[in-house]
């Protein structure tokens, strides 16, 4: 991660100012209210620990839109403040067109909302669209399960997969995006 905070302070010395983000991600699932506001919640957190929010944007949406401008699910804003993750201020908004070309990844919770991308997106965006878990090694088509319906554990479950996801993301992130460079 040094290489990602050293891009930072680079920019930062080029007088720049506010640093514009470098990379843009967005976590997606059925009606945006469960696990991909989870996701994003994880990530904002864990980026912002690492100095890296200003260099790598995050969001959420949905496939589905009958939760545009809700709040994430009381039970997964519950399960997230446990563990230090603030998902209050979020809100479910529908995958847009526009967003293809916007972001750099959009990814998958599940196989059916990565086949629902594959099936909107145009041809030349098709790599963008990627699983969630597929970031961590052995979980390359594993699905993020959806805890709407199931008991307080599946929320649990799903913050401990966005918790590996984010981890395995970030480390693929300094790899492959966040090199300084060369001085």
């Amino acid at each position: 991660m040094m290489r990602a905070k050293a891009w930072v302070e680079w920019l930062r010395r080029q007088g720049r100012g506010k640093v514009e983000p470098r990379y843009r991600i967005l976590f997606v699932c059925s009606g945006n209210i469960c696990r991909s506001p989870t996701a994003e919640g994880v990530a904002r957190h864990r980026l912002r620990e690492l100095g890296l929010a200003e260099l790598i944007e995050v969001e959420s949406a949905g496939i589905q839109s009958f939760h545009v401008g809700e709040a994430p699910d009381m039970r997964t804003q519950k399960a997230a403040m446990a563990r230090g993750y603030d998902l209050s201020r979020q809100r479910a908004r529908a995958v847009e067109a526009l967003d293809y070309p916007r972001f750099d990844l959009l990814l998958a919770m599940d196989q059916g909302h990565r086949e629902a991308l594959l099936r909107r997106s145009p041809p030349v965006y098709q790599t963008k669209v990627r699983m969630f878990l597929s970031f961590v090694p052995g979980r390359e088509e594993e699905d993020v399960p959806d805890p709407y319906y199931g008991a307080p554990k599946g929320f649990e479950r799903v913050l401990d997969l966005c918790e590996e996801g984010v981890a395995g993301l970030i480390k693929h992130l300094e790899g492959e995006v966040l090199r300084p460079p060369e001085s």
